[in-house]
């Protein structure tokens, strides 16, 4: 059986045991400490509108955890980057588990922050590929959403642990599947109505994701993929989602005619553009070749197009998963759709239908 993700536990330094003294902290730090009244969540109405919205108080729905609870249950830090800092909160009861991310810096007041938070909450419900919301909380010195716990980890953790602790590694099956899901999350995404304004602080662009990588594409025990942080870039500063060293764009082409051919550009050499879908195009190849070939594959991009035929052929070797025959064919499928997505012409870079309808004709 695959080797499940883990996440790095809170611990105390004498020991090793998890330190009470760091939950206390946080309950401390933002307020609702001691004797002080604990602060209630609001609730995410993905499929019902009555009770008002408060967690807790609807008696046709199972418990809900409080901010103490939050706070007081973390067990482990799953993730971090400079947007945020995501972590597995098990409930007292041990019959719930959360994932919470909390965000370092919004940029956006409480009003605003709700709006996005809810209409998110409301589209993500509608697709099962995407990762649901829960609830969320803005308060002065803590704002955080509260959505669904995947057990198997995200993409990144199964590549990650495979390639560097020796877990069992995806086959080309499991590979597959997380491909097309996350191809279906994107392009459910991009048919919702951009919803644009005058006013860009009183908008959110709702068919754009922003921020895809393979850390936001969570896995449930039957490889079923779902696509996280949906609209999440557009409730922090831009300076804060700038800074993130896995996020990687490609910068626009220059006027001129283009150079010779240069490298893609690393997660160091990073560009951050305004919110469009063919970012998303672009994100999405990365994801494509770093799940295929490794990944330096997208280092490796002009590499690979001079190779192309016998990377094809079994001649030339790219997979980092054994794959014969039929597999292979489909396999080297996606792997030019994946170089597509790369395009640096913007323009010339396929739009998620047609990517889907590429990956769906083989099934």
């Amino acid at each position: 059986m695959l080797s499940r993700a883990f996440s790095k536990p809170i611990r105390s330094p004498k020991d090793g045991e998890r330190s009470e003294r760091w939950s206390r902290m946080g309950l401390d730090q933002f307020g609702i400490g001691g004797v002080m009244e604990d602060m209630p969540l609001s609730f995410c109405n993905r499929n019902h509108d009555h009770d008002g919205g408060r967690i807790g108080r609807c008696k046709k729905c199972p418990a809900h955890p409080t901010v103490r609870e939050v706070l007081g249950s973390s067990v482990g830090v799953m993730g971090e980057s400079p947007m945020a800092m995501t972590e597995k909160v098990v409930l007292s009861t041990g019959k719930r588990v959360y994932g919470v991310k909390r965000f370092r810096k919004v940029g956006i007041g409480k009003m605003e922050f709700v709006r996005r938070v809810e209409r998110v909450a409301r589209v993500s419900g509608n697709c099962e590929y995407l990762v649901p919301l829960s609830a969320y909380l803005y308060a002065k010195r803590m704002k955080f959403v509260v959505s669904d716990y995947y057990p198997m980890g995200s993409l990144a953790d199964l590549l990650a642990g495979a390639r560097n602790l020796g877990h069992t590694a995806l086959d080309w099956k499991q590979r597959f599947q997380i491909i097309v899901d996350t191809a279906r999350a994107i392009a459910f995404i991009h048919s919702q109505s951009p919803n644009l304004s005058n006013d860009t602080n009183k908008y959110i662009q709702m068919n754009v994701h922003g921020n895809i990588k393979s850390s936001n594409v969570m896995i449930d025990v039957d490889f079923s993929a779902r696509l996280s942080d949906y609209g999440f870039v557009q409730l922090v500063d831009r300076l804060e989602l700038a800074t993130d060293s896995w996020h990687i764009k490609q910068p626009p082409p220059p006027p001129s005619p283009p150079p010779s051919p240069s490298p893609s550009p690393s997660p160091e050499s990073l560009f951050s553009e305004k919110l469009c879908q063919k970012s998303d195009v672009y994100n999405f190849g990365v994801i494509i070749l770093d799940t295929l070939g490794g990944s330096r594959a997208v280092g490796l991009k002009n590499c690979i197009l001079e190779n192309k035929e016998e990377i094809r052929d079994g001649k030339a070797e790219f997979f980092e998963f054994s794959v014969k025959g039929k597999e292979r064919k489909q396999a080297f499928k996606v792997l030019e759709i994946g170089l597509s997505c790369l395009d640096s012409l913007t323009d010339a870079r396929p739009s998620m239908d047609l990517i889907l309808k590429s990956i769906l004709e083989d099934i």
